[in-house]
């Protein structure tokens, strides 16, 4: 268990960065504004090497190792914890944004399972290309890809995973909409890696 310490730990801080993140999103008036400060949140998890599933999952399509599978699945749980926990906590200390993550919630569960999977997968595109390019040397692409996803109205599952714990409701519906988003997450992220991967020209023999 000890090997897996830097995903567990990790990914415990990458869901509180993420809360953090939906934290300033339904506390200021201006969407944009808010759209522009969740960033923070990525760029403190790429800077620091901490784990986000969605930042790790669509690297799959670029190499699949046998050892991703247990990182990416731990790494996901220590995000749920970390992420529904930062609600839970933003839900006792700040009561008066509890309204509009229920607001949130409600519509999300409204939009149905399958909006939520293709929102996802929109979602997972985008954060796939905001660590790539991070990845490549600039961190331009989370400062942009992050406010496009919001202000888009896709779905990121971790961020999901506070707003419904803040919100109070971490149910079936609520645990079965963020599976779906996951799912999403995961497709959309893999899909761009793969055309990232396939438009690489062979190598030379």
């Amino acid at each position: 268990m000890k090997k897996f310490f830097p995903e567990i730990f990790g990914g415990i801080a990458s869901g509180l960065l993420v809360g953090i993140g939906g934290t300033v999103l339904l506390s200021v008036d201006n969407r944009y504004v808010g759209a522009v400060l969740f960033s923070v949140a990525l760029l403190a998890i790429c800077c620091m090497g901490f784990y986000l599933y969605t930042g790790k999952i669509g690297f799959v399509g670029e190499k699949l190792e046998p050892e991703m599978i247990p990182q990416l699945l731990i790494g996901l749980l220590s995000n749920f914890v970390g992420a529904s926990l930062t609600g839970l906590l933003v839900h006792i200390c700040r009561p008066e944004i509890v309204e509009k993550a229920v607001s949130a919630c409600n519509t999300r569960l409204e939009n149905g399972l399958l909006r939520g999977f293709l929102l996802g997968c929109f979602c997972g595109i985008l954060m796939y290309a905001a660590v790539k390019i991070y990845r490549l040397g600039t961190p331009l692409g989370v400062i942009f890809c992050i406010p496009v996803f919001i202000l888009s109205g896709f779905e990121h599952s971790v961020a999901d995973m506070f707003y419904f714990a803040l919100a109070g409701m971490m149910n079936v519906k609520g645990l079965a909409f963020i599976l779906f988003v996951i799912l999403g997450n995961s497709v959309g992220a893999i899909a761009l890696a793969l055309m990232w991967r396939l438009k690489e020209p062979a190598p030379k023999k």
